[in-house]
């Protein structure tokens, strides 16, 4: 068998650079010393400047589901209306988790990969004007959709309704000022945008939410965020924290400044332009109404069998993207643009792509969807 190296192209986990993962093989340190709290005011300065926002960025062993739980037990109390955003699998999760701690759930349901309106969002408000927190999706990355946040908070902003705001595939990829656009709660996790391995949970909350926070009636105790704060002010953990991955974090945030987080999202948004050039090229359909920087989710060709698609690029070719999930299994498949990555990666993916859609005889004429993409990764972000 010929050698064969591995590119991920998923949405999460997403590749880690190296100096990244070297910097997790040092030896171990404790995490109740002054060294170690040296890292986290660095880390807890270079998240708010990741985050554009002046208010703190709690850090929290567990996956992005772990602080979308943490948000929903700080804020709610069991009975208190939340409106959710269903628009994919992850909006669906925002509800499942306000059921499991007694809230009452209103769900407005988005057919998958279309955008929900400010419209709909401001009528079903409206409808419910004793709601404590509308829960959405940034990016909703089983669909590839980015919602219209900034307009959305124009909305939230004239009500007394918190507006909590998953950003797990959009922070450090997407545009994103939490302060003056008016997100109460922001929140994501570390194998995305932070382009660390999983296991961090990042959540940051306004002085609103905090307020919230103090008359939440909902159980918790590891996620307990006025702990997590009180600790991370004085440089410090609640829990045994996952000291090798904040180390990795120093560096990962280290990248990330040095090329400027405006730089960030310029980089994002020229290789998800390619991404979608090569697919045109292709005459594979975008599935997303609102595509956004950090994954293009595509429709399989009618005829063409896209779990063998994502099993012939992964297994075959070495280069690893996402199918669809849920409903959308077999049917879509979504190759990202996120984290470190750069134009090679997507050139890789196209050729890939290419090769397995002519496995299964699809026509086209070979090197097409690699030109289009060319032609814009040619010149570098602007």
């Amino acid at each position: 068998m010929a050698l064969k190296k591995h590119l991920l192209v998923s949405p999460g986990p997403t590749p880690v650079p190296p100096q990244v993962s070297l910097s997790g093989a040092a030896p171990i340190i404790h995490h109740r010393t002054p060294q170690f709290q040296a890292i986290m005011k660095e880390v807890a300065e270079n998240l708010k400047y990741l985050f554009c926002t002046k208010n703190d960025v709690l850090i929290i062993p567990c996956s992005g589901t772990g602080v979308m739980e943490a948000a929903v037990s700080n804020l709610m109390s069991p009975g208190e209306t939340m409106v959710t955003v269903e628009g994919g699998k992850f909006g669906e999760r925002w509800s499942s988790i306000g059921k499991a701690f007694g809230c009452e759930t209103v769900p407005v349901t988005v057919e998958y990969g279309k955008t929900v309106s400010p419209k709909q969002i401001e009528a079903v408000l409206k409808q419910h004007p004793k709601t404590k927190a509308l829960f959405i999706q940034f990016s909703e990355t089983s669909t590839g959709c980015v919602y219209d946040i900034e307009a959305i908070a124009k909305i939230t902003k004239n009500t007394n309704t918190l507006l909590v705001v998953d950003g797990i595939s959009a922070v450090g990829a997407i545009p994103c000022y939490p302060d003056a656009w008016g997100i109460d709660v922001i929140l994501t996790g570390s194998q995305k945008g932070l382009m660390l391995p999983p296991g961090l949970g990042f959540i940051s909350l306004n002085d609103h939410a905090w307020a919230a926070v103090e008359t939440s009636k909902c159980p918790r105790f590891y996620f307990d965020l006025n702990g997590h704060r009180k600790s991370l002010q004085a440089a410090d953990n609640l829990f045994t924290p996952a000291i090798s991955l904040i180390v990795q974090l120093r560096e990962a945030l280290k990248i990330i400044r040095e090329e400027t987080i405006e730089g960030v999202w310029k980089r994002h948004a020229w290789l998800a332009d390619a991404t979608r050039a090569a697919a045109t090229a292709l005459k594979l359909e975008l599935f997303a109404e609102r595509p956004g920087n950090t994954v293009t989710a595509m429709k399989v060709p009618a005829g063409l069998d896209g779990g063998k698609l994502v099993k012939t690029m992964r297994d075959e070719l070495g280069v690893t993207p996402a199918g669809g999930q849920g409903t959308m299994k077999g049917k879509i498949l979504r190759i990202a643009h996120l984290g470190y990555m750069d134009r090679f990666d997507i050139l890789t993916a196209v050729a890939a792509l290419e090769i397995a859609l002519k496995r299964q005889n699809y026509s086209f004429k070979a090197g097409i969807g690699l030109s289009a993409a060319q032609e814009i990764l040619c010149n570098d972000p602007n």
